[in-house]
């Protein structure tokens, strides 16, 4: 199993859950996090350090969350790795409480 970053981690993009990482399993796009299923060692720790809750185990993922589980894939091939935790967009927070932000996804 791995851990996947879902639909509430677009447009906030806060990479405290980096810093925590054991594995550098974190790649960052363009305005979201998502998780190499192939570097994840299933630890957790990153879960409680999201300030969005937009990381879960796989099989706690929510049922209109699922389709993240293959895109979590798809996304860290193509995005490079974060090992540091950066800056925050500075309106994340007007971002980190509004849903179905899906089509705002930028790959």
């Amino acid at each position: 199993m791995t851990h996947v970053v879902v639909e509430s981690c677009i447009k906030c993009k806060y990479t405290d859950c980096v810093d925590v990482c054991p594995v550098d399993c974190f790649r960052e796009g363009p305005n979201m996090l998502s998780i190499d299923p192939d570097e994840c060692i299933d630890c957790a720790v990153c879960i409680p350090e999201c300030p969005v809750n937009a990381i879960y185990a796989e099989e706690d993922v929510p049922e209109d969350q699922r389709d993240w589980i293959p895109l979590n894939v798809e996304l860290s091939k193509g995005w490079p790795s974060i090992t540091r935790m950066k800056p925050h967009p500075p309106d994340a927070d007007d971002w980190k409480d509004v849903r179905e932000k899906r089509h705002l996804l930028e790959r």
